[in-house]
C-alpha cells in the first residue's frame, strides 16, 4: 500500500485557545471545531464554549454552557452539539444533558441521564446517540448502554455492557459499536466488547493483549491499534511507560502477533494519536524523561515500523485532539502549567 513519506508531514502553529485548559472535549460540525468546557489552572470546571474555523484560523467565543463542566461526552448531530454528563463545579459527576443549536446560537436542556456520570463513551448513528459506561457519583464504573432519541427526547436502556467501565474508547463500524479499554477506579481495563445495534446484543471479543493506562486507540484502514501507555505496577512491579503496540485485524477478528519491530520508538503515555493519510501518528505525552515529550512518530503499515517525524512545536501531555480532513489537531493540554497551544499536523501540499 502506497503511503506518503514521513518527511512530508509538518506541524503548523495555529491561533491559540482563548483560555488555556485541560480536559476539554472537542466536536466537529460543518467543518468547524468546537471546544467544550474543561478545567482551568485551579482545576475548576469551566463553562467556556468556543468554535475554531480552520479556514480563517480564528476562534470565536459562543454562548457558554448552562453549567460549567469538564470531561464531558459530546456528540455532533447535524447542526446540533449534544453535551452529556461530565464533572461539575463541586467535582462530582452530572446527569445534565444540554444541546446547542448552531443556527440559533442557543442552548437547550434535554432529558437527563438516569444517573450522574463522567467518562461516558458516545457514538452516533442515524440521529441516535449511544452512551456506554461512565463513572457514577459513588465512583463506581457503570455498565449502562443508553440510547438517546433526538426526536422524542428520551433515553432508552439496552442490555448492559458485560464489563462496567468509564473512559472507554468506542467506534461505530456499520451496525456495530466497538468498545475498548477504559478504567475501573484507577486501574486499566483490557476488555473489548461489541454491541450489535440490530440484534441489541453484546459479544465479547478477545481482550487487549497488553493492558495499560493512558494508552490510545486508533482505527486505520481496517486495523485497530492499541498504542503505548503506562503498564501499572502489580504487587512487585513498578509502573512502567511502554512502547507496546497491539494490532487487531477487523476483518479476521483477532489480535495479530506483533513483532518488536512494530513497537513505538519512544515510550509514552497520555499522548495525542490519530490516523491521517493512511498513517497512524502519535505525538507528545509523558515518558521516562523529567519533562513532557515533543517527539512524534508515524507507523508505516507496509514496513510495519515507526518513523520519526518533526516534533510538536509545543511539548505537552493531556491534549484534546481531533482529526479533520486528514489533519490532526492538538488543542490545549499541560506543559508545566496549562497550555493554550493549538497545533496541526498535515501532509505538506506540494
Amino acid at each position: 500500500m502506497e503511503v506518503p513519506c514521513a518527511k512530508d508531514f509538518h506541524w503548523q502553529t495555529l491561533a491559540p485557545l482563548p483560555s488555556p485548559r485541560v480536559y476539554c472535549s472537542l466536536a466537529e460540525a460543518g467543518g468547524q471545531i468546537f471546544a467544550i468546557g474543561g478545567c482551568d489552572d485551579a482545576g475548576t470546571p469551566m463553562s467556556s464554549f468556543e468554535m475554531f474555523s480552520p479556514e480563517t484560523n480564528q476562534w470565536s467565543s459562543l454562548a457558554p454552557m448552562p453549567s460549567a463542566r469538564a470531561g464531558v461526552a459530546v456528540a455532533a448531530l447535524g447542526k446540533r452539539i449534544m453535551v452529556v454528563g461530565g464533572v461539575g463545579e463541586n467535582q462530582t459527576p452530572l446527569k445534565v444533558v444540554d444541546v446547542y443549536n448552531i443556527d440559533e446560537g442557543k442552548w437547550k436542556k434535554r432529558s437527563s441521564l438516569r444517573e450522574p456520570a463522567m467518562g461516558i463513551s458516545v457514538t452516533v448513528r442515524d440521529c441516535r446517540v449511544y452512551a456506554a459506561g461512565g463513572m457514577g457519583s459513588d465512583l463506581r464504573p457503570h455498565c449502562f448502554l443508553q440510547q438517546y432519541d433526538m426526536l422524542k427526547d428520551i433515553w432508552v436502556h439496552f442490555a448492559p455492557m458485560p464489563t462496567p467501565r468509564y473512559g472507554a474508547t468506542s467506534y461505530l463500524r456499520g451496525t456495530k459499536i466497538y468498545v475498548l479499554g477504559g478504567r475501573q477506579s484507577k486501574y486499566a481495563v483490557g476488555a473489548f466488547e461489541v454491541f450489535d445495534i440490530e440484534t441489541r446484543s453484546w459479544t465479547k471479543f478477545p481482550n487487549i493483549p497488553n493492558k495499560r493506562a493512558y494508552s490510545r486507540f486508533v482505527l486505520s484502514e481496517g486495523s485497530l491499534y492499541s498504542l503505548s501507555g503506562l503498564r501499572q505496577g502489580g504487587t512487585y512491579r513498578r509502573p512502567k511507560f511502554t512502547k507496546t503496540v497491539d494490532i487487531f485485524d477487523m476483518e479476521q477478528g483477532g489480535w495479530m502477533k506483533t513483532e518488536n519491530s512494530s513497537f513505538l520508538r519512544n515510550r509514552r503515555a497520555d499522548f495525542v494519536a490519530g490516523a491521517i493519510n493512511g498513517r497512524v501518528v502519535v505525538a507528545g505525552g509523558l515518558g521516562n524523561q523529567p519533562s513532557v515529550l515533543d517527539t512524534a512518530e508515524m507507523f508505516h503499515p507496509g514496513k510495519s515500523r515507526w518513523e520519526s517525524i518533526s516534533p510538536m512545536p509545543t511539548p505537552r501531555c493531556a491534549c484534546a485532539s481531533i482529526v479533520l480532513k486528514n489533519r490532526l489537531y492538538a488543542i490545549g493540554g499541560v506543559n508545566q502549567g496549562l497550555s493554550s497551544a493549538v497545533e496541526v499536523l498535515s501532509l505538506t501540499e506540494t
